[in-house]
């Protein structure tokens, strides 16, 4: 028989984690990724994320429905599909959240996810060499952390504006305090991408003979007797129906929109969705693929004067040349940036102890403001998001095929607080980009086409050009079960189903204020104890 100890379906940051934790801790472990081998070059490559992004054979290509509140868009999304998940194709920044995150879901009933129960695992994951302090940064982890190395004078001068604007300059948005400005925290080391994959996977084989398969696409979870003993899968060219079987725990480790999809088409799920399919109800569990909710970002790009280095000048002829030199000699250089250069963590409301909103900030303008494909002239680009969104929305199977996207409606801006933060996040980062600082910078702001002066007309334009910031959440939420959406218990076993667990994005309750690489790494580093804690305890 195909078994192993644990089987974990999805090679993305949760999966690379735990398979490395589960594998150290001397199980078996055998890792299923629907994708190809993370060994296209660009993926290594920081820059190459404009060419990686668009690649179909290493992203799932899918369309976020729209609604009234974002005027019926259809709006475009990508995943990662290759060793490593997103964390081989995302913007590479790492941002943690803040305290009141995780202190919230312990409130919620989720013990010992607060944030002094949780900062142990994020500090055991990173290796953090750009200073900080030792009481909240770790040193020896697998993941290589840093401030950008790629500054530049126009970055800098965001950094001015926003110190004009009131925000203060905070070293460590990871540290004590989320709230101020300072340059992005990356996952690149030597000018190179350091996903989950190079992280915690590849070592994972090396070290502890862990089973990686690629090209291997899980169809269902197996039920016997209310309890998961492993998974039905197609594999390789041909498609050909396997089984692998887990002697103590299947993990789904898929991302907020896939293990949904999974738990649905396997029968675990709400009952009528389930049964408009004619898919037998092994679990009725209401809370699966509910609660989704995401990062509406809003973006504001403006016309630079020539001459002062943007991105969209060293990407070109000779100096794309003279950046790809530099790179080589592993220098900072254009080629080694993130997705954004600078974040700024803001409040609404001054009295608040927490940050509601971020902006971010890059010295390179970008077709629509949309993509990750430069425009031909220089410029620069910003955006803008509500940190913790009410709104929320679902993940729901179409059809009993795998191969079908599912419905994925995050309802963006149906919260009237949403859309309150959001017109004030976009007012403060005009504010920046005509400050003083800026002033020599800007030449003219081109997105918005429109001038906005009042609320209603900032209110129209984020509805018609907002998008995804690919940060989907929620949809295997965490919680007790006396809540009647939770669809895992704080330990992430799925309630109902024995020996079936669910690590990843999905499952956190509500949002943090940040990018989910880090919560997830973090998650997957936690779930690794509670697995093995259980282990112990049988």
């Amino acid at each position: 028989m195909d078994a192993f100890d644990f089987v974990i379906i999805g090679a993305g940051t949760a999966g690379c984690g735990l398979a490395y934790r589960l594998g150290e801790r001397g199980y078996s472990v055998c890792v299923l990724e629907a994708g190809p081998k993370d060994t296209n070059p660009l993926i290594r490559l920081p820059a190459g994320i404009m060419k990686t992004s668009h690649d179909p054979r290493i992203t799932w290509r899918y369309e976020i429905e729209g609604s009234e509140n974002t005027k019926n868009r259809k709006i475009p999304t990508f995943y990662g599909k290759t060793l490593g998940g997103s964390s081989a194709v995302n913007g590479m920044c790492y941002n943690r959240g803040q305290v009141s995150d995780f202190d919230n879901w312990s409130k919620a009933g989720n013990e010992g996810w607060d944030y002094n129960s949780v900062l142990p695992y994020f500090r055991k994951s990173e290796r953090y060499i750009s200073g900080g302090e030792d009481q909240f940064r770790g040193r020896f982890g697998p993941l290589t952390i840093q401030s950008l190395q790629s500054k530049d004078p126009i970055s800098d001068r965001f950094v001015q504006g926003a110190v004009e604007n009131g925000i203060p300059i905070n070293p460590d948005y990871n540290g004590r305090i989320q709230m101020g400005v300072s340059y992005a925290q990356t996952v690149i080391h030597k000018g190179r991408r350091w996903s989950s994959a190079h992280a915690y996977l590849h070592p994972a084989r090396r070290r502890f003979n862990v089973d990686v398969r690629t090209q291997c696409l899980v169809r269902r979870v197996l039920i016997e007797n209310g309890a998961a003993t492993g998974v039905e899968y197609s594999a390789g060219a041909n498609q050909e129906t396997q089984t692998v079987r887990s002697r103590i725990n299947t993990i789904i480790c898929a991302g907020a929109t896939f293990s949904p999809k999974l738990l649905q088409l396997s029968g675990i799920g709400p009952s009528k969705l389930l049964r408009d399919f004619n898919i037998p109800v092994l679990n009725h569990l209401p809370g699966v693929g509910e609660n989704l909710h995401d990062h509406y970002s809003v973006r504001m790009v403006a016309r630079a004067y020539p001459g002062f280095g943007t991105i969209n000048e060293r990407a070109r002829g000779l100096p794309l040349m003279m950046e790809a030199l530099k790179w080589l000699l592993g220098k900072p250089s254009a080629l080694s940036m993130t997705a954004m250069s600078v974040f700024t963590f803001c409040k609404s409301d001054p009295k608040s102890p927490d940050t509601d909103y971020s902006l971010m900030f890059i010295p390179a303008c970008l077709k629509g403001g949309r993509t990750r494909e430069l425009e031909d002239f220089p410029g620069v680009s910003g955006g803008a998001w509500q940190q913790r969104p009410e709104s929320r929305g679902h993940v729901r199977i179409r059809s009993r095929d795998i191969n079908e996207p599912p419905i994925i409606w995050p309802n963006y801006l149906d919260s009237e607080l949403d859309r309150r933060i959001q017109i004030i996040a976009m007012k403060h980062l005009k504010a920046i980009f005509i400050s003083e600082a800026m002033r020599p910078i800007v030449k003219e702001i081109i997105l918005p086409e429109k001038d906005c002066r009042t609320d209603d007309e900032w209110l129209d334009y984020i509805r018609g050009n907002g998008m995804t910031s690919y940060h989907p959440a929620g949809t295997c939420k965490m919680g007790p079960s006396s809540d009647p959406m939770a669809v895992v218990d704080p330990r992430l076993r799925v309630h109902g189903v024995k020996r079936l667990r669910v690590v990843d994005a999905s499952v956190l309750p509500t949002q943090i204020s940040g990018q989910l690489n880090a919560s997830v790494m973090m998650i997957a580093e936690k779930a690794a104890d509670l697995i093995a804690e259980d282990v112990t305890a049988q």
